[in-house]
């Protein structure tokens, strides 16, 4: 049974949809909610709708037969930067040494052409943000919260100043510093990019 609101579940398959009108191509959405639970760390954490269009983008490649990811889909490769750019993403001009081209923004026109769709899911994801939020005091979360073990919790992306990242529980970060081998300073919780309307 999924827990996402059924607002922010339908609100992600109306922007899939959206991006459908514009790239016929695109196959369905299975499960809106796989997208708020799973993330990759060379995807993003952040759920928003660039996210999504670059979700898209895999989803375009996947229907073409094209090989858009190596490195166990850490590495975003040419190929996936040639369907970003036809769905109205922008990028470095540089790959990232160990993510490649993942780091995609929206353009403009996108930006633009979308603008009512973001709108909207923006609206949802904060009200889901607010909902799952909520003061938890009185709820029981079972045995690793009380003991304080992070219990397997839900893992975001940190990164250091070399570019290295890792998956980890916010609060085991937050316990002690986790040192990068590769330049000595601590990996980071990056903010969360939010994308303007």
């Amino acid at each position: 049974m999924s827990t996402t609101p059924p607002v922010l579940a339908a609100e992600l398959a109306q922007a899939w949809a959206e991006i459908q009108r514009f790239h016929p191509e695109l196959p369905d959405l299975a499960a809106p909610e796989s997208l708020i639970g799973e993330s990759s760390s060379a995807c993003g954490a952040e759920l928003s709708f660039e996210r999504l269009l670059h979700e898209a983008v895999h989803g375009i490649a996947a229907a073409r037969g094209i090989r858009d990811t190596s490195r166990a889909g850490r590495y975003h490769n040419r190929r996936f930067l040639s369907i970003a750019e036809e769905m109205g993403l922008d990028h470095a001009a540089e790959p990232h040494a160990s993510s490649g081209f993942s780091l995609v923004t929206l353009n403009p026109e996108a930006r633009k052409r979308y603008r009512p769709t973001i709108e909207r899911l923006q609206r949802a994801l904060k009200a889901h943000t607010a909902a799952t939020s909520a003061d938890t005091a009185r709820s029981f979360r079972g045995p690793a919260a009380r003991h304080g073990s992070s219990g397997g919790g839900v893992r975001v992306k940190a990164v250091c100043d070399c570019g290295r990242n890792v998956r980890v529980v916010p609060s085991v970060l937050a316990q002690a510093p986790i040192v990068c081998g590769g330049c000595g300073k601590p990996f980071r919780i990056p903010e969360a990019v939010v994308v303007a309307g």
